[in-house]
């Protein structure tokens, strides 16, 4: 199998999410179950059912997050460094058409969040900043149309 990259934050953070669903979620949803049977019979206990379902999404998150937990290859970005994008690597860009600036974080699939400013070395923003340096341009393909950001800034925080 492949080895999945990933910051320690975002590796912590996995961490803690699947050792909450397993000691906090995971009881409070045999609880749940163990409740809605006392309403009695099972196949019209609409409680029992989506408690059931809670389960098995539950129980396949912790899946999901152990699987990527033992395939992590864990980077450290603060002992990176250098003048071209890499994985790790907080990107300041400026959308060259639109002058607006934004600030992304270059992170693995598993750990990625637009919103806090990560986003995935798959993403076509990241395919396309890989190896850029200051002041080079970026072409980006989105589902919007094309996009050229230029890269203001490279840090390894």
């Amino acid at each position: 199998m492949e080895k999945i990259p990933m910051t320690i934050a975002g590796h912590a953070a996995m961490q803690a999410d699947a050792k909450r669903r397993k000691s906090v979620d995971r009881p409070a949803i045999v609880n749940a179950i163990s409740e809605a049977r006392k309403h009695g019979d099972l196949s019209e206990n609409a409680e029992y059912h989506a408690a059931k379902e809670d389960q098995g999404m539950n129980e396949a998150t912790i899946q999901m997050l152990e699987s990527n937990l033992a395939l992590a290859e864990v980077i450290d970005v603060s002992k990176l460094s250098g003048d071209k994008i890499i994985f790790g690597a907080t990107v300041g860009l400026v959308d060259e058409d639109t002058n607006e600036e934004v600030t992304y974080q270059i992170v693995g699939e598993a750990e990625a969040d637009v919103k806090q400013g990560k986003i995935s070395i798959t993403s076509p923003i990241a395919r396309a900043l890989i190896n850029k340096q200051v002041e080079d341009s970026a072409e980006v393909n989105t589902p919007g149309g094309g996009k050229v950001y230029e890269v203001l800034s490279i840090e390894f925080k």
